[in-house]
């Protein structure tokens, strides 16, 4: 690289390593029925779904069936308790986080819903966060109740047993990757994309 020759009036100047620049965003969020939905059961410390035609339970719902296309009209409240399907421990602390770390954001499939939600894992240690382990909401106090998800602080163990047959939101087998066909641990057999039927031995795979 070619040695760069500084104007003499800037020789003397301290460089430049950085540059801040605040930046801001404003925006205004217009809530279809079926979030308004789900919001107001929100605050009313009621976690509600949408079942589409098929059986599928939504939370939280977005009106319409993502592969099917078809809307789902029928309001399901599920539970407030459910299963670890996967799971982050934060190292890093980030720009406007309160957060101390290291801390747990996981996939949480609620009793009664077929699409995990993403929420924080808290009173138990990170290293000890596990997929299967059974999880239950604690919400804001009562004054505090807002219509937003943050309204659930967090997620913690129950103490029950882990759920030793974990799947994937929606499907009624898994792929091996903390999700067990049959309960079964996987092997080569059976680690396989469930919707392709791509990976693994398909002759020693069972659906």
């Amino acid at each position: 690289m070619a040695e760069i020759t500084l104007p003499e009036s800037i020789r003397d100047v301290e460089p430049v390593r950085s540059v801040r620049t605040p930046a801001q965003l404003d925006y205004e969020f217009t809530a279809g029925d079926a979030t308004t939905r789900f919001l107001t059961g929100i605050t009313n410390k009621r976690i509600i779904g949408q079942q589409a035609p098929g059986g599928r339970v939504y939370v939280p719902p977005r009106g319409a069936d993502p592969e099917l296309g078809q809307p789902t009209p029928i309001d399901v409240e599920v539970a407030q308790v459910g299963t670890v399907t996967s799971f982050c421990v934060v190292n890093l602390q980030f720009y406007g986080s309160v957060m101390e770390i290291p801390y747990v954001s996981a996939l949480i499939l609620l009793d009664g819903a077929d699409l995990s939600i993403m929420h924080l894992i808290q009173e138990v240690p990170a290293d000890q966060v596990r997929i299967g382990m059974r999880v239950e909401g604690v919400w804001r106090d009562d004054a505090d109740i807002e219509p937003t998800l943050e309204s659930i602080r967090y997620f913690r163990p129950t103490g029950e047993p882990d759920d030793p047959h974990v799947r994937i939101p929606g499907e009624g087998h898994g792929t091996g990757l903390g999700s067990w066909v049959g309960g079964v641990a996987p092997t080569e057999a059976v680690i396989r994309n469930p919707r392709t039927g791509l990976g693994g031995n398909p002759e020693g795979a069972s659906v």
